[in-house]
């Protein structure tokens, strides 16, 4: 019979919290290797909680929007210091700024790069086209 506070009604192995992620078996292998998840073992099987699966929530939203690994180990440990989150979001919101403005230079380097490739082409093809004619006249 379960205990007060025993919650191995929320067990979940590892097949069933890859397939709920979207993710694979090795991925959260890799994740707990990295210290970033602890599942629980019941022998050599591992077992994740609904805490493990929250983490591993925020770790792949974080690897979407970009962070990396080092980041996202500091906010999981900022969410387990601080009850309040407080922490946590201050450092979330400097680190989300900082990536903004990683996200914007990039996005202007890419804007130069595409209007000077197409500037490239345009002059390409001015090029092509203006002797057009004089190979037309040479084939001819």
């Amino acid at each position: 019979m379960d205990g007060p506070g025993d919650d191995r009604g929320e067990l979940q192995g590892i097949q069933e919290v890859a397939d709920m992620l979207g993710i694979t078996p090795r991925t959260l292998r890799f994740y707990e290797d990295k210290g970033l998840i602890e599942p629980c073992r019941i022998g050599t099987t591992r077992v994740y909680r609904r805490r493990e699966i929250a983490r591993m929530q925020l770790i792949l939203r974080g690897k979407r929007l970009g962070f990396s690994l080092t980041d996202i180990a500091e906010f999981l440990d900022l969410y387990d210091a601080d009850p309040q989150h407080l922490e946590q979001m201050r450092a979330l919101a400097e680190r989300v700024r900082m990536r903004i403005d990683e996200l914007e230079q990039q996005r202007d380097a890419l804007d130069q790069t595409l209007a000077d490739l197409a500037k490239l082409e345009g002059e390409a093809l001015a090029r092509v086209h203006a002797h057009e004619p004089e190979a037309q006249r040479a084939a001819g």
